[in-house]
């Protein structure tokens, strides 16, 4: 599944086996629910249902509360929601420095438990519309998410109980959606699409780059990749609806004024009336020039009614319109781009339907038109959908490669000690760029500290974040992430004091989610170590495959045949290689350099020292600092790149001053590998050579041995806390009970209704005919008092009752009632079942009757066969004659002994007997006719002309009547044998064939007897040799075609 989670309401979108990528429908059959809670002590309401309690409870109806997710208490957006929401109490959580609503003295939930909510609600609908439980989610969020408020949905996830597949950016999520189905649009030629996306809360900008691409797994694929963002917190439709709010409420206030009436934006329920009127009233005004607002007893049971026109509604919201342009700018300056690269500028989002806003914006884009052929309202919903089966190891769909990009910058703080002077010794700050802005994500990076033999600190931190205003970065809050101590560096240096020290490295991750995570610190440790045939073994062995040869005595040895060359193994006393033919290593090495031409990698997949290996494929070396041009000779030390082999994806654009490091860590490993590789091709080029001497031996270059020792780490969280893992399972239980609550709720309420409609049904059944008639007066009075009593139950204690009782009660009144529903039911049943056991009789009796005229040379069936079935029909006619002549004599108030299921099963029963004797007649070969050779041939009628009795024959196309017939090859001895039984089939369409005929008399045309089935002839089964070596068959047919159709048979050799 996917949530489109908007700040006002939320799209859900499935994909499971027969549907592919459908918007859920919620409880009111809609596609887009509100992002609205409701709180009270003893039940919840989500959705539609929380928005219309929002009126009667203001202050436990809870929305727009995700610009309150990760944020401390002294943030602008928390005392903007204190302004703009007044009715909600926000209280302050000491430990996280946070706010949380405090509904009543003993309720209170935290952003995340809100949200959380949401999240368990839509996993309810989805279930509910897929008939199937659901965990694997992938949920939208604003691309200007920064880490606090990602972790935070993260948490929320985890307590609603969803495995998160991906938080995908909603704009990434857009993009996808719109390349997904204009995938054949989409070729070698870059193609620059704007998204303009201004929802209720926020307003963001995306420029995507669409082309092909080749991949390793699938070859060319479409790809999007994220050139630029720019985006506004707070425009959005819900800062328009609130002025419209406040305008509408001063209207209201003006026309009471003189009576001493209290002000309306003191009274909670009446602002939460007119922020719904101003809502329906920007809808309005979009398609309308004025409207009339109007609300009923809008407060003090008094009417409001004023008229607004769209002149006064883009007065008020002036200033915001003055913004519309800004998002626009900040993702052309990211994107290093200009207009005229940009081929279309696409609307999303329910704001932009305001007229003002796609004027304003035209004119800012200097487009002819904007583009409007796109779901501005489900297209995220359905590329996270897409995101979430291709994700899922249980759908394949068709790859779409998604480059997202790095909005924030992410880098690494640490000081350490240099010598300016012999003798002084002073601090620097050094700054290294581990993640740039717009780089792609998801990637990993490595960077390496190596003047550090003692434990030591650093910090990752945001980078330069100067393309954010004074208000934005208020609003960001720290810009501190986390600081990292390392413990036990000095220990690892002390374990391995003969080695040398290849740095400390740490191995970072800003995964699919965007959320960076730092994986481990290692310290690593190498050096030289002689390669001699004594230390030979399988432990060093990277790629070993042991072949037994015999030595020069006979006796068995086992060989490790390595890639670099052979070394003998210890057994059978063989002390040199005899020249022997390794034919598994031979081939082993062949294919590792087919594998090597076609593009595959020789280097083997292994653990060193027993030690995991880098995930070189995705990571890279981090980035050195722009703004430090001087320290570019220290980048290659203290932020050199992983271990050999290690790849990283091109990032979007080359930032300047990482260029020369990275050049200068590939110099350094290209210099490196040739000395690795050239004893291993000396190794490769003698591989069946015999095995040098001792002396020789002895003057292998020495290999690199690795050690790795793990580093102790402890994080220091500085922007937001996360959740203690024991306040944690405190909110998961807390939601768990919740839910556990509305589900008991929702049972007993169901109960109450079923109890209910059982009362009414049955009152009125009371009254039918049919009923009557099968019941008695005293029966009627026994179960009308009880479903009475019963009602009277219902309505004076039946609020306070629990589910079992209700469902006891409703029990209790079944089983008074079964008997009375069981005599009814069978009687409705009894002409039905009559009927069709009459008809099966009957057609029975006939197949019957049809299968003993069928004469003893073409029978199928056996007498047993036959005389079982006549038995089964019998005893159901008498079954049935007697069954009924009894039922006859009970009344109908009796319990029946004439059943609708032994009907039915005495239907099956005969039904078995006749399908088991149409399947053998279906499927059993006929037998042979015998073929008599003195039969004479049968008298033409008297008006039988010449032309009938003559046979005519259908010339093949090109061939006359007079041309005579090709002869037929000889007939191979023994390719037919003499037992050949002839198969007869039988069937619409087919002409029949001519038969076989003694040899007549020349010129004399060959007659048939009119009783004889005509023959269709296959002779000739001639194997031949085919060119693809494949046996093959020439297969010749002689057809004699007959005008009037008949059966025919054919000849078939066994």
């Amino acid at each position: 599944m996917s949530v489109d989670l908007g700040s006002e309401s939320m799209k859900v979108a499935i994909v499971k086996p027969g549907v592919p990528m459908e918007i859920v429908l919620n409880k009111e059959s809609r596609r887009k629910t509100p992002v609205t809670v409701t709180l009270k002590e003893n039940e919840r309401f989500f959705g539609d249902s929380a928005a219309s309690m929002a009126i009667k409870n203001p202050k436990a109806t809870l929305r727009y509360f995700q610009q309150l997710l990760g944020k401390q208490e002294g943030n602008p957006h928390v005392a903007l929601y204190r302004a703009r929401f007044p009715e909600h109490e926000l209280g302050f959580d000491p430990q996280r420095q946070t706010v949380h609503f405090q509904i009543g003295p003993q309720l209170q939930f935290s952003p995340e438990e809100v949200l959380g909510m949401v999240l368990n609600y839509s996993r309810s609908l989805a279930e509910d519309f897929a008939e199937q439980p659901i965990k694997d989610a992938v949920i939208t969020v604003p691309a200007f998410f920064n880490q606090a408020e990602r972790r935070a949905v993260l948490q929320a996830a985890r307590m609603a109980g969803l495995k998160v597949l991906q938080l995908i950016n909603d704009n990434t999520a857009t993009a996808l959606s719109y390349g997904v189905f204009r995938r054949k649009d989409i070729n070698t030629t870059a193609q620059n699409v704007m998204f303009y996306d201004m929802g209720s809360g926020s307003t963001v900008c995306t420029i995507v780059t669409y082309q092909t691409v080749k991949t390793k797994e699938a070859g060319m694929q479409p790809q999007l990749q994220v050139r630029g963002v720019g985006f506004d917190r707070t425009l959005g439709g819900l800062e328009m609806e609130l002025r419209l709010r406040e305008h509408l409420a001063k209207l209201f206030n003006e026309q009471r004024k003189g009576q001493r009436a209290q002000d309306v934006r003191e009274n909670p329920r009446a602002m939460a009336k007119l922020l719904r009127e101003a809502n329906r009233l920007k809808t309005v005004l979009s398609a309308n020039a004025d409207h009339m607002a109007q609300i009923e007893g809008l407060m003090d049971d008094v009417d409001f009614k004023a008229k607004v026109t769209r002149a006064e509604f883009e007065e008020l919201c002036a200033d915001l319109f003055e913004r519309v342009p800004g998002p626009v700018q900040q993702a052309l300056q990211s994107a290093e781009m200009n207009l005229d690269e940009i081929e279309q500028v696409i609307l999303v989002g329910g704001a932009t339907r305001v007229p003002k806003v796609q004027e304003v914006l035209l004119k800012a884009v200097g487009k002819e038109e904007l583009g409007k052929n796109i779901n501005a309202d489900e297209a995220a919903a359905m590329g996270a959908v897409y995101q979430a089966a291709a994700l899922s190891k249980a759908f394949k769909v068709k790859p779409f490669v998604v480059r997202d990009a790095v909005i924030y910058p992410i880098l690494v703080e640490f000081t350490r000690e240099v010598e300016d002077e012999p003798g002084l010794r002073s601090l620097k700050h050094n700054k290294r760029v581990l993640f740039s802005r717009m780089g792609p994500y998801p990637q990993r990076k490595v960077i390496t500290f190596n003047r550090y033999n003692r434990d030591f600190h650093f910090h990752v931190n945001y980078g330069d974040l100067g393309f954010l205003g004074p208000e934005d970065l208020r609003v960001f809050g720290s810009q501190n992430l986390t600081t990292v101590k390392l413990r036990g560096v000095g220990e690892s240096f002390k374990k391995y004091p003969d080695y040398e020290s290849k740095g400390i490295k740490a191995h970072f991750s800003l995964d699919e989610s965007g959320v960076l995570s730092l994986i481990r610190v290692e310290s690593v440790f190498e050096t030289l170590v002689e390669d001699s045939p004594e230390e030979e073994s399988t432990l060093t062995s990277k790629m070993s495959v042991p072949v037994h040869v015999r030595g020069r005595e006979g006796a068995p040895a086992c060989v490790w045949g390595r890639r670099a060359g052979l070394a003998l193994g210890r057994g059978g006393g063989v002390t040199a290689v005899a020249p022997v033919r390794l034919w598994a290593f031979f081939l082993l090495e062949l294919g590792n350099t087919i594998s090597s031409l076609f593009g595959g990698s020789s280097a083997p997949d292994t653990k060193e020292n027993g030690t995991d290996t880098v995930q070189e494929e995705e990571e890279s070396p981090a980035e050195g600092s722009k703004d430090e041009p001087g320290e570019q000779a220290e980048l290659k030390e203290e932020a050199e790149a992983p271990m050999e082999g290690t790849s990283q994806p091109p990032p979007a654009e080359p930032q300047e001053g990482a260029a020369p490091a990275e050049e200068k860590a590939t110099e350094k490993e290209n210099e490196e590998k040739p000395e690795a590789q050239e004893p291993s091709q000396k190794k490769e080029a003698g591989l069946e050579a015999p095995p040098a001497p001792e002396e020789e031996k002895k003057q292998k270059p020495a290999r690199k041995q690795r050690m790795v020792e793990e580093i102790g780490v402890e994080l220091v969280v500085l922007d937001l806390p996360d959740l203690a893992e024991d306040e944690l399972a405190r909110s998961v239980q807390k939601l768990q009970d919740l839910t556990s609550r509305d589900l008991e709720k929702q049972e007993r309420e169901k109960a109450a209704n079923s109890l209910e409609a059982f009362i009414f049904e049955t009152q009125d059944k009371l009254y039918q005919p049919e009923y009557r008639e099968v019941s008695t007066e005293e029966q009627r009075e026994e179960i009308s008092g009880k479903l009475g009593a019963a009602s009277a139950w219902l309505e004076d204690e039946g609020f306070g009752a629990s589910t079992a009782m209700l469902k006891e009660k409703l029990a209790e009144l079944r089983r008074l009632c079964n008997s009375l529903f069981f005599r009814a039911e069978e009687r409705k049943r009894w002409p039905e079942r009559l009927s069709a056991l009459d008809s099966l009789l009957n057609h029975s009796s006939m197949f019957l009757k049809g299968a003993r005229l069928i004469p003893e040379m073409e029978q199928v069936f056996t007498e047993v066969e036959m005389t079982t079935l006549e038995k089964v029909i019998n005893e159901t006619w008498a079954w049935k004659n007697a069954t009924v002549a009894e039922q006859a004599k009970l009344p109908a108030t009796e319990k029946p002994v004439l059943l609708s299921k032994d009907i039915e099963a005495k239907m099956m029963a005969l039904d078995r007997e006749v399908q088991y004797l149409l399947n053998k007649a279906k499927f059993t070969k006929p037998r042979p006719r015998p073929k008599d050779k003195n039969a004479t041939r049968a008298e033409p009628p008297l008006n039988a002309s010449a032309s009938d009795q003559a046979e005519k024959v259908i010339p093949p196309a090109g061939q006359t009547e007079d041309t005579k017939p090709i002869s037929e090859p000889e007939k191979e001895t023994g390719s037919e044998p003499a037992d050949a039984e002839p198969l007869e089939l039988e069937g619409p369409g087919v002409v029949p064939a001519e038969p076989e005929q003694e040899e007549q008399p020349a010129g004399q045309k060959p007659t048939l007897k009119n009783d004889e089935l005509s023959r269709l002839s296959l002779e000739g089964l001639i194997p031949t040799d085919d060119p693809s070596g494949v046996l093959g068959f020439r297969l010749q047919v002689r057809v004699a075609v007959r005008l009037s159709p008949r059966p025919f048979r054919l000849d078939w050799p066994r």
